[in-house]
């Protein structure tokens, strides 16, 4: 491979002025352009894919009225008052309709879901009546038109069911079930390649507990990274561990650059052994490199070949933040959906909280119940370095840049974990 200049080798400085995290997500999610292309897929195996068409109602759903309870179908007009009395004709059943139209002082028994015949305007619950042979006794008359299902209440014949850039939920599974469809146009899974950097790192793949080498780690982010990617549905390319040089980068980047995206942790800082941002000007375009944010300042954004390029900072929680607040909402866009914005609530915290105005903090904290109600706990200990502390953790305490010191029991802005990630989109 021709070597490039290290002349036209983009040069990171710590004066560089980090970039508020709004104004960051807007613009990563700005410059993606999600993927066109197009899958057919049966509807077993659409689960969590994307729409790439709307999907148009071919029938009503339901077909026809029909009863939401098991009991007696009848003309309101016919019991105008409880105890009235009427002659049983027949039964209508779940596929199994009753033939014919009833008749004065008449009622069918109906079951759950069964189709309403002609004559019927109300049914009543089964445990509201009396039956005496071939008769019935109203006990309790519900409202007139109770009880019915109408034809096309859920879903009328040429409706949308659902919308381009709508991603497949169970419910939605069942939706699309319900007025027939048997396979969807789905967009392409985005295939996003990912990397550790660095010399100290090394593979899990030997036997357990075996020693390390004074300065050795294990190689902890990408087994991460590769979690995070399988959790948003992508089809994570998983491209090993790359030691701290300009030439393994360059050849690393080289193979990455073919895919819809690429995502590395470390090497995206101003020290001796960070040669990310160097090779990225190299060989791609650098958008932007610092975030001002908490865990997770050092952050590159830009392009190599056909790849967006997101270079995350190597400390796991750094790495793990960054992803969940930047590369996240860019997939998803990327994948053809609509990326929701981060839900938070306020709740009180039941600890003090130390932070420097500058930067918007990102704590690791848990949902407690504090004095009988919702609270917010930090956990211990919040250095970057400390993956532990978002494995017993459910969400984040999240401080505004300008924000100081936190008193405990000051109401704060939360973000939980567990949240909307893929929006609606425009119906």
């Amino acid at each position: 491979m021709t070597q490039p200049s290290e002349q036209s080798a983009f040069r990171p400085t710590p004066q560089d002025k980090p970039m508020p995290l709004a104004e960051a997500r807007a613009r990563i999610v700005d410059a993606i352009t999600p993927i066109t292309d197009i899958e057919q897929v049966p509807l077993p195996a659409a689960l969590h894919r994307v729409l790439a068409e709307q999907v148009t109602a071919g029938v009503d759903v339901p077909g026809a009225d029909n009863s939401s309870m098991d009991g007696y179908g009848y003309r309101a007009a016919d019991a105008e008052q409880d105890g009235a009395t009427l002659h049983v004709v027949g039964e209508s059943l779940a596929g199994h309709p009753f033939v014919g139209r009833l008749g004065a002082g008449e009622c069918v028994r109906i079951m759950t879901g069964a189709v309403v015949p002609e004559g019927v305007d109300t049914v009543v619950m089964q445990e509201n009546t009396r039956a005496e042979d071939e008769q019935v006794v109203i006990e309790k008359r519900p409202a007139p038109g109770s009880n019915i299902r109408l034809a096309g209440e859920d879903l009328k014949a040429g409706a949308t069911v659902l919308a381009a850039g709508h991603y497949l939920r169970p419910a939605d599974i069942s939706v699309l079930a319900s007025v027939g469809v048997s396979e969807v146009s789905v967009v392409r899974r985005p295939k996003v390649a990912f990397f550790s950097t660095g010399d100290e790192l090394r593979p899990i793949d030997g036997p357990a507990g075996r020693s390390l080498a004074p300065g050795e780690i294990y190689d902890s982010n990408r087994y991460g990274l590769a979690a995070l990617l399988s959790d948003l549905g992508m089809e994570g390319v998983d491209l090993g561990v790359v030691g701290d040089s300009r030439e393994a980068l360059r050849d690393a980047f080289a193979e990455a650059a073919a895919y819809d995206a690429v995502v590395t942790s470390g090497g995206v800082s101003v020290g001796a052994a960070d040669f990310v941002l160097d090779v990225l000007g190299e060989q791609g375009t650098v958008d932007f490199w610092r975030v001002a944010i908490k865990p997770g300042k050092p952050l590159a954004f830009g392009t190599v070949g056909n790849a967006r390029f997101f270079g995350l900072p190597g400390n796991p929680v750094s790495t793990a933040v960054t992803f969940i607040q930047l590369v996240r909402p860019a997939l998803v866009r990327m994948a053809g959906g609509v990326p929701a914005d981060p839900i938070r609530f306020a709740l009180p915290t039941t600890a003090d909280l130390r932070k420097n105005p500058g930067r918007e903090n990102f704590l690791r904290a848990r949902l407690v119940t504090h004095a009988g109600r919702a609270a917010v706990e930090p956990v211990d200990h919040q250095g970057s370095g400390v993956m532990r502390s978002m494995s017993r953790s459910d969400c984040f305490i999240v401080l505004p840049a300008e924000q100081s010191d936190v008193p405990a029991g000051e109401i704060v802005p939360v973000e939980p974990f567990a949240q909307t990630i893929w929006g609606q989109p425009d119906e």
